[in-house]
């Protein structure tokens, strides 16, 4: 990272920024261009791990290139706000941020429930039933354990 002062290091803190998000970014490798997707997100962070669920339909383009090249890119951010130093006449933003690499597995099953169990919780329906068996016939569920990730933050 170009500028150390603003990398986060800590375990809890980048499971923070995540609990923060809303949304990741998946880069899947696309062919002849990357292709980026924001998805609907939940996770698990237990001992140094982070592991990262999504869905999907069980067609399109998302699911054609995983079939292809299972690696990815996941990206997620926080925007706070535009902060402008008058004295130096500089407009920066305050942000937080995580970019790690893994594999989106399939799951099913048991798997698949949680996943969108974690996806529900973590877009504040703790107690909404989402693995419906016909939620789960519709729905592609993947799972991205991280083999690294880094964390940002820029506040002035």
């Amino acid at each position: 990272m170009r500028l150390s002062n603003r990398e986060v290091t800590g375990f809890a803190d980048i499971v923070g920024i995540l609990n923060r998000c809303d949304t990741v970014r998946l880069g899947i490798n696309g062919g002849e261009f990357p292709y980026v997707v924001p998805v609907s997100f939940g996770f698990e962070a237990d001992g140094g791990r982070i592991a990262i669920y999504f869905h999907g339909a069980k067609e399109g383009l998302k699911h054609e290139l995983l079939e292809k090249d299972r690696r990815v890119c996941v990206e997620a951010d926080v925007f706070h706000r535009y902060a402008v130093n008058e004295e130096k006449r500089i407009l920066t933003a305050e942000y937080e941020s995580v970019i790690g690499f893994g594999t989106a597995e399939t799951v099913s099953g048991k798997e698949a429930e949680k996943g969108l169990a974690l996806i529900c919780a973590h877009a504040g329906f703790e107690n909404f039933s989402c693995g419906s068996e016909k939620a789960l016939l519709a729905t592609r569920v993947y799972k991205i354990e991280l083999r690294s990730f880094t964390g940002k933050r820029r506040f002035v």
